[in-house]
Protein backbone atom coordinates (compact mmCIF):
# COMPACT_ATOMS: atom_id res chain seq x y z
CA UNK A 1 0.00 0.00 0.00
CA UNK A 2 1.29 3.47 -0.88
CA UNK A 3 2.28 5.78 1.94
CA UNK A 4 0.74 9.23 2.20
CA UNK A 5 3.18 12.13 2.32
CA UNK A 6 2.46 15.80 2.87
CA UNK A 7 4.96 18.59 2.14
CA UNK A 8 4.29 22.06 3.56
CA UNK A 9 5.87 25.17 2.01
CA UNK A 10 5.02 28.91 2.00
CA UNK A 11 5.08 29.14 -1.80
CA UNK A 12 6.98 28.09 -4.89
CA UNK A 13 8.34 31.55 -5.62
CA UNK A 14 11.99 31.73 -6.64
CA UNK A 15 14.41 30.54 -3.96
CA UNK A 16 16.84 27.78 -3.12
CA UNK A 17 14.48 25.93 -0.79
CA UNK A 18 11.67 26.13 -3.32
CA UNK A 19 13.87 24.82 -6.11
CA UNK A 20 15.16 22.05 -3.86
CA UNK A 21 11.58 20.94 -3.16
CA UNK A 22 10.65 20.92 -6.84
CA UNK A 23 13.78 18.88 -7.62
CA UNK A 24 12.97 16.44 -4.83
CA UNK A 25 9.37 16.02 -5.98
CA UNK A 26 10.67 15.26 -9.49
CA UNK A 27 12.68 12.35 -8.07
CA UNK A 28 10.03 10.79 -5.76
CA UNK A 29 8.87 7.28 -6.67
CA UNK A 30 5.11 7.75 -7.08
CA UNK A 31 4.57 3.99 -7.15
CA UNK A 32 5.49 4.07 -3.46
CA UNK A 33 4.02 7.38 -2.29
CA UNK A 34 0.94 9.53 -2.65
CA UNK A 35 2.18 13.11 -2.33
CA UNK A 36 0.14 16.15 -1.28
CA UNK A 37 1.52 19.67 -1.11
CA UNK A 38 0.18 22.46 1.10
CA UNK A 39 1.21 25.98 0.04
CA UNK A 40 0.27 29.23 1.77
CA UNK A 41 0.40 30.92 -1.63
CA UNK A 42 -0.41 29.21 -4.93
CA UNK A 43 1.57 31.62 -7.07
CA UNK A 44 5.25 31.22 -7.85
CA UNK A 45 7.90 30.72 -10.46
CA UNK A 46 8.15 26.97 -9.91
CA UNK A 47 4.44 26.06 -9.82
CA UNK A 48 4.59 24.95 -13.45
CA UNK A 49 7.46 22.56 -12.65
CA UNK A 50 5.48 20.44 -10.18
CA UNK A 51 5.10 16.79 -11.25
CA UNK A 52 1.53 15.97 -12.28
CA UNK A 53 1.30 13.33 -9.54
CA UNK A 54 1.57 15.96 -6.79
CA UNK A 55 -1.80 17.12 -5.44
CA UNK A 56 -1.78 20.76 -4.34
CA UNK A 57 -4.28 21.11 -1.50
CA UNK A 58 -6.82 23.94 -1.74
CA UNK A 59 -6.48 26.94 0.53
CA UNK A 60 -9.23 27.12 3.20
CA UNK A 61 -11.68 29.98 2.73
CA UNK A 62 -10.94 31.43 6.17
CA UNK A 63 -7.25 31.74 5.37
CA UNK A 64 -7.99 33.34 1.97
CA UNK A 65 -10.09 35.97 3.77
CA UNK A 66 -7.44 36.38 6.48
CA UNK A 67 -4.85 37.11 3.75
CA UNK A 68 -6.81 40.04 2.34
CA UNK A 69 -6.14 43.69 3.36
CA UNK A 70 -6.93 44.34 7.02
CA UNK A 71 -10.28 46.21 6.82
CA UNK A 72 -11.63 43.97 4.07
CA UNK A 73 -10.49 40.90 5.98
CA UNK A 74 -12.04 41.77 9.37
CA UNK A 75 -15.30 42.86 7.72
CA UNK A 76 -15.65 39.58 5.82
CA UNK A 77 -14.64 37.50 8.85
CA UNK A 78 -17.25 39.37 10.92
CA UNK A 79 -19.94 38.66 8.33
CA UNK A 80 -18.90 34.99 8.36
CA UNK A 81 -19.47 34.89 12.12
CA UNK A 82 -15.78 34.50 13.00
CA UNK A 83 -15.05 37.36 15.45
CA UNK A 84 -12.18 35.51 17.16
CA UNK A 85 -10.34 35.09 13.85
CA UNK A 86 -11.09 38.73 12.96
CA UNK A 87 -9.55 39.81 16.29
CA UNK A 88 -6.48 37.69 15.56
CA UNK A 89 -6.25 39.32 12.13
CA UNK A 90 -5.86 42.68 13.91
CA UNK A 91 -3.24 41.25 16.30
CA UNK A 92 -1.41 39.75 13.29
CA UNK A 93 -1.14 43.20 11.71
CA UNK A 94 0.02 44.83 14.95
CA UNK A 95 2.65 42.12 15.43
CA UNK A 96 4.01 42.63 11.94
CA UNK A 97 4.24 46.39 12.45
CA UNK A 98 5.87 46.09 15.85
CA UNK A 99 8.59 43.55 15.04
CA UNK A 100 11.20 44.64 12.49
CA UNK A 101 13.23 41.45 12.11
CA UNK A 102 11.72 39.38 9.27
CA UNK A 103 12.35 35.98 10.86
CA UNK A 104 11.09 36.90 14.33
CA UNK A 105 8.09 38.59 12.69
CA UNK A 106 7.10 35.34 10.97
CA UNK A 107 7.71 33.32 14.12
CA UNK A 108 5.74 35.64 16.39
CA UNK A 109 2.81 36.13 14.06
CA UNK A 110 2.16 32.40 13.62
CA UNK A 111 0.04 32.21 16.78
CA UNK A 112 -2.39 34.68 15.18
CA UNK A 113 -2.14 33.36 11.62
CA UNK A 114 -2.70 29.80 12.84
CA UNK A 115 -6.26 30.70 13.89
CA UNK A 116 -7.13 30.92 10.18
CA UNK A 117 -6.47 27.19 9.73
CA UNK A 118 -8.29 24.10 10.92
CA UNK A 119 -6.54 20.77 11.36
CA UNK A 120 -6.45 18.99 7.99
CA UNK A 121 -9.00 16.21 7.57
CA UNK A 122 -6.63 13.74 5.94
CA UNK A 123 -4.20 11.70 8.03
CA UNK A 124 -0.66 11.19 6.76
CA UNK A 125 2.14 8.71 7.30
CA UNK A 126 4.73 11.51 7.16
CA UNK A 127 4.42 15.30 7.05
CA UNK A 128 7.42 17.43 6.10
CA UNK A 129 7.67 21.14 6.87
CA UNK A 130 10.10 21.86 4.06
CA UNK A 131 11.16 25.30 5.28
CA UNK A 132 11.89 26.73 8.71
CA UNK A 133 9.28 28.71 10.68
CA UNK A 134 5.64 28.65 9.44
CA UNK A 135 5.96 25.47 7.36
CA UNK A 136 7.24 23.53 10.35
CA UNK A 137 4.74 25.14 12.74
CA UNK A 138 1.84 24.21 10.42
CA UNK A 139 3.18 20.65 10.23
CA UNK A 140 3.07 20.38 14.05
CA UNK A 141 -0.14 22.30 14.79
CA UNK A 142 -2.43 21.54 11.86
CA UNK A 143 -1.66 18.02 10.62
CA UNK A 144 -2.38 14.56 12.02
CA UNK A 145 0.59 12.45 11.00
CA UNK A 146 2.45 9.37 12.24
CA UNK A 147 5.78 11.11 11.65
CA UNK A 148 6.76 14.78 11.36
CA UNK A 149 9.93 16.20 9.84
CA UNK A 150 11.29 19.75 9.78
CA UNK A 151 13.76 20.95 7.14
CA UNK A 152 16.30 23.75 7.80
CA UNK A 153 17.99 25.13 4.68
CA UNK A 154 20.44 27.57 6.24
CA UNK A 155 22.88 28.14 9.07
CA UNK A 156 20.33 28.45 11.90
CA UNK A 157 22.34 31.03 13.84
CA UNK A 158 22.41 33.36 10.81
CA UNK A 159 18.63 33.32 10.31
CA UNK A 160 17.85 35.70 13.18
CA UNK A 161 15.24 33.47 14.76
CA UNK A 162 14.14 33.06 18.36
CA UNK A 163 15.30 29.58 19.48
CA UNK A 164 12.77 29.56 22.35
CA UNK A 165 9.90 29.37 19.88
CA UNK A 166 11.59 26.71 17.76
CA UNK A 167 12.58 24.63 20.78
CA UNK A 168 8.87 24.08 21.52
CA UNK A 169 8.28 22.82 17.96
CA UNK A 170 11.51 20.89 17.50
CA UNK A 171 10.63 18.75 20.52
CA UNK A 172 7.60 17.51 18.57
CA UNK A 173 9.52 16.61 15.41
CA UNK A 174 10.75 13.10 14.71
CA UNK A 175 13.61 14.30 12.50
CA UNK A 176 15.26 17.65 11.73
CA UNK A 177 16.84 17.61 8.28
CA UNK A 178 19.44 20.14 7.21
CA UNK A 179 21.60 20.57 4.13
CA UNK A 180 25.25 20.50 5.21
CA UNK A 181 27.60 19.28 7.94
CA UNK A 182 28.17 22.84 9.15
CA UNK A 183 24.42 23.52 9.40
CA UNK A 184 23.98 20.24 11.29
CA UNK A 185 26.74 21.18 13.77
CA UNK A 186 25.06 24.55 14.43
CA UNK A 187 21.68 22.90 15.08
CA UNK A 188 23.18 20.33 17.45
CA UNK A 189 24.93 23.05 19.40
CA UNK A 190 21.86 25.31 19.53
CA UNK A 191 19.41 22.47 20.37
CA UNK A 192 21.47 19.83 22.22
CA UNK A 193 18.37 18.00 23.49
CA UNK A 194 17.31 17.40 19.88
CA UNK A 195 20.76 16.59 18.46
CA UNK A 196 19.90 12.93 17.82
CA UNK A 197 17.12 14.05 15.48
CA UNK A 198 19.43 16.05 13.19
CA UNK A 199 20.07 14.43 9.81
CA UNK A 200 21.87 15.70 6.69
CA UNK A 201 20.31 15.45 3.24
CA UNK A 202 22.04 17.54 0.62
CA UNK A 203 19.94 19.57 -1.80
CA UNK A 204 18.55 17.53 -4.67
CA UNK A 205 19.80 18.51 -8.12
CA UNK A 206 19.40 16.74 -11.46
CA UNK A 207 22.46 16.99 -13.77
CA UNK A 208 20.46 15.48 -16.66
CA UNK A 209 17.68 18.09 -16.36
CA UNK A 210 20.10 21.00 -15.85
CA UNK A 211 22.23 20.11 -18.87
CA UNK A 212 19.10 19.72 -20.98
CA UNK A 213 17.58 23.07 -19.90
CA UNK A 214 20.94 24.84 -20.37
CA UNK A 215 20.64 24.26 -24.13
CA UNK A 216 17.33 26.13 -24.42
CA UNK A 217 17.43 29.39 -26.33
CA UNK A 218 16.46 32.26 -24.03
CA UNK A 219 15.21 35.46 -25.66
CA UNK A 220 16.62 37.67 -22.89
CA UNK A 221 20.09 36.13 -22.91
CA UNK A 222 22.66 38.92 -23.46
CA UNK A 223 24.75 38.78 -26.63
CA UNK A 224 28.39 38.31 -25.69
CA UNK A 225 30.84 40.82 -27.18
CA UNK A 226 34.56 40.38 -27.87
CA UNK A 227 36.84 40.85 -24.82
CA UNK A 228 33.81 40.81 -22.52
CA UNK A 229 33.99 38.93 -19.23
CA UNK A 230 30.56 37.55 -18.37
CA UNK A 231 29.97 37.00 -14.63
CA UNK A 232 26.81 35.54 -13.13
CA UNK A 233 25.35 35.50 -9.63
CA UNK A 234 22.02 33.90 -8.68
CA UNK A 235 20.11 34.70 -5.50
CA UNK A 236 17.39 36.89 -4.05
CA UNK A 237 18.21 40.56 -3.62
CA UNK A 238 18.71 40.34 0.12
CA UNK A 239 21.32 41.34 2.70
CA UNK A 240 22.33 37.66 3.00
CA UNK A 241 23.70 37.63 -0.54
CA UNK A 242 26.19 40.49 -0.06
CA UNK A 243 25.52 42.22 -3.38
CA UNK A 244 27.18 45.45 -2.25
CA UNK A 245 30.44 43.44 -2.18
CA UNK A 246 29.74 42.37 -5.77
CA UNK A 247 28.97 45.91 -6.98
CA UNK A 248 32.10 47.33 -5.35
CA UNK A 249 34.22 44.49 -6.77
CA UNK A 250 32.75 45.21 -10.21
CA UNK A 251 33.69 48.89 -9.81
CA UNK A 252 37.28 47.93 -8.95
CA UNK A 253 37.58 45.68 -12.00
CA UNK A 254 36.07 48.23 -14.40
CA UNK A 255 38.49 50.86 -13.09
CA UNK A 256 41.33 48.47 -13.92
CA UNK A 257 40.11 48.32 -17.50
CA UNK A 258 38.28 44.99 -17.56
CA UNK A 259 35.14 44.84 -19.71
CA UNK A 260 32.88 43.29 -17.07
CA UNK A 261 29.25 42.32 -17.64
CA UNK A 262 27.96 41.08 -14.28
CA UNK A 263 24.42 39.66 -14.41
CA UNK A 264 22.33 38.91 -11.31
CA UNK A 265 19.29 36.63 -11.48
CA UNK A 266 16.94 37.17 -8.56
CA UNK A 267 14.47 39.58 -7.02
CA UNK A 268 13.98 41.03 -3.57
CA UNK A 269 13.53 43.98 -1.28
CA UNK A 270 17.05 45.37 -1.82
CA UNK A 271 16.51 46.16 -5.52
CA UNK A 272 16.09 49.89 -4.89
CA UNK A 273 19.16 50.14 -2.68
CA UNK A 274 21.30 48.15 -5.12
CA UNK A 275 20.07 50.13 -8.13
CA UNK A 276 21.15 53.36 -6.42
CA UNK A 277 24.59 51.90 -5.73
CA UNK A 278 24.95 50.80 -9.37
CA UNK A 279 24.03 54.32 -10.50
CA UNK A 280 26.35 55.94 -7.95
CA UNK A 281 29.33 54.08 -9.43
CA UNK A 282 28.15 54.54 -13.07
CA UNK A 283 27.96 50.77 -13.55
CA UNK A 284 24.70 50.71 -15.56
CA UNK A 285 26.56 49.12 -18.50
CA UNK A 286 28.42 46.64 -16.33
CA UNK A 287 26.15 45.38 -13.52
CA UNK A 288 22.63 44.18 -14.36
CA UNK A 289 19.77 43.10 -12.10
CA UNK A 290 17.88 40.78 -14.46
CA UNK A 291 15.04 39.82 -12.11
CA UNK A 292 13.66 36.30 -11.92
CA UNK A 293 14.23 33.70 -14.64
CA UNK A 294 12.30 30.42 -14.67
CA UNK A 295 15.20 28.83 -16.56
CA UNK A 296 18.53 30.26 -15.33
CA UNK A 297 20.64 27.49 -16.87
CA UNK A 298 21.35 29.12 -20.26
CA UNK A 299 22.64 32.13 -18.30
CA UNK A 300 24.99 29.89 -16.30
CA UNK A 301 26.19 28.21 -19.50
CA UNK A 302 26.72 31.64 -21.10
CA UNK A 303 28.82 32.95 -18.18
CA UNK A 304 32.61 32.84 -17.98
CA UNK A 305 32.66 32.86 -14.17
CA UNK A 306 30.07 32.15 -11.49
CA UNK A 307 30.43 34.28 -8.33
CA UNK A 308 28.56 33.98 -5.00
CA UNK A 309 29.23 36.87 -2.59
CA UNK A 310 27.00 35.65 0.26
CA UNK A 311 27.41 36.47 3.93
CA UNK A 312 25.96 33.06 4.82
CA UNK A 313 24.47 30.03 3.08
CA UNK A 314 23.18 26.60 4.03
CA UNK A 315 24.10 24.75 0.88
CA UNK A 316 23.56 26.90 -2.19
CA UNK A 317 21.77 25.14 -5.01
CA UNK A 318 23.01 27.77 -7.47
CA UNK A 319 26.63 26.82 -6.69
CA UNK A 320 25.80 23.15 -7.28
CA UNK A 321 24.17 24.08 -10.60
CA UNK A 322 27.25 26.06 -11.67
CA UNK A 323 29.37 23.02 -10.76
CA UNK A 324 27.17 20.76 -12.90
CA UNK A 325 27.68 23.13 -15.86
CA UNK A 326 31.45 23.14 -15.14
CA UNK A 327 31.81 26.88 -14.59
CA UNK A 328 34.82 28.40 -12.79
CA UNK A 329 33.38 29.39 -9.41
CA UNK A 330 34.34 32.02 -6.84
CA UNK A 331 32.59 32.16 -3.46
CA UNK A 332 33.14 34.12 -0.27
CA UNK A 333 34.30 32.38 2.90
CA UNK A 334 30.88 32.03 4.55
CA UNK A 335 30.67 29.34 7.23
CA UNK A 336 29.58 26.50 4.91
CA UNK A 337 31.80 27.44 1.95
CA UNK A 338 34.08 24.43 2.38
CA UNK A 339 31.06 22.13 2.25
CA UNK A 340 30.62 23.19 -1.38
CA UNK A 341 34.01 24.13 -2.77
CA UNK A 342 37.49 22.70 -2.34
CA UNK A 343 39.67 25.78 -2.69
CA UNK A 344 41.88 25.77 -5.78
CA UNK A 345 40.49 22.37 -6.84
CA UNK A 346 36.95 23.05 -8.08
CA UNK A 347 36.69 26.77 -7.30
CA UNK A 348 38.14 29.63 -5.30
CA UNK A 349 37.14 30.71 -1.80
CA UNK A 350 37.96 34.36 -1.11
CA UNK A 351 37.57 36.69 1.87
CA UNK A 352 34.21 38.40 2.34
CA UNK A 353 35.12 41.84 1.02
CA UNK A 354 35.12 43.60 -2.34
CA UNK A 355 38.93 43.72 -2.63
CA UNK A 356 39.35 39.96 -2.24
CA UNK A 357 36.41 39.24 -4.55
CA UNK A 358 37.86 41.52 -7.24
CA UNK A 359 41.30 39.92 -6.83
CA UNK A 360 39.79 36.44 -7.14
CA UNK A 361 37.94 37.39 -10.33
CA UNK A 362 41.06 39.02 -11.79
CA UNK A 363 43.05 35.88 -11.01
CA UNK A 364 40.39 33.79 -12.76
CA UNK A 365 40.42 36.10 -15.80
CA UNK A 366 44.20 36.23 -16.24
CA UNK A 367 45.13 32.67 -15.29
CA UNK A 368 43.88 30.44 -18.12
CA UNK A 369 45.66 27.41 -16.63
CA UNK A 370 43.69 27.81 -13.39
CA UNK A 371 40.38 28.12 -15.24
CA UNK A 372 41.09 25.01 -17.26
CA UNK A 373 42.09 23.05 -14.15
CA UNK A 374 38.90 24.01 -12.28
CA UNK A 375 36.70 23.18 -15.27
CA UNK A 376 38.44 19.85 -15.83
CA UNK A 377 38.06 18.88 -12.17
CA UNK A 378 34.37 19.76 -12.23
CA UNK A 379 33.80 17.66 -15.35
CA UNK A 380 35.21 14.65 -13.48
CA UNK A 381 33.01 15.09 -10.39
CA UNK A 382 30.00 12.87 -9.80
CA UNK A 383 27.34 15.48 -8.99
CA UNK A 384 24.26 13.27 -8.99
CA UNK A 385 22.20 13.41 -5.79
CA UNK A 386 20.19 10.21 -6.20
CA UNK A 387 21.74 8.90 -2.97
CA UNK A 388 20.14 11.82 -1.09
CA UNK A 389 16.65 10.72 -2.16
CA UNK A 390 17.41 7.27 -0.77
CA UNK A 391 18.36 8.86 2.57
CA UNK A 392 14.89 10.39 2.70
CA UNK A 393 13.25 7.06 1.82
CA UNK A 394 15.09 5.49 4.75
CA UNK A 395 13.65 8.10 7.12
CA UNK A 396 10.17 7.61 5.67
CA UNK A 397 10.38 3.91 6.54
Amino acid sequence: MKKNLLFVMPSLAAGGGEKSLVNLLAEIDYDLYNVDLFLFNHEGLFMELLPRQVKVLPLPETYRIFSQPLLKSILKLGLKGKPVIAFNRVLFTLMNKKVKDTSKKEQGSWKYLSKAFSVLDKKYDTTIGFLEKSSTYFCIDKVISSQKIGWIHNDYDKLGMDPKIDRHYFRKLDHIITVSKECAAVLKQRFPDESEKVKIIYNIVSPLMINSLANYKESGLPVKMDNEISILTIGRLHYQKGYEFAINACKNLVEKGYNIKWNVIGEGDERGKLTKLIEKFNLEKHFYLLGLKSNPYPYIKHADIYVQTSRYEGKSIAIDEAKILSKPIIITDFSTAKDQITHNENGLIVAMNEKSIAEGIEKMITNKELRNKLTSNLLNLNLSTQAEVKKLYKLLG
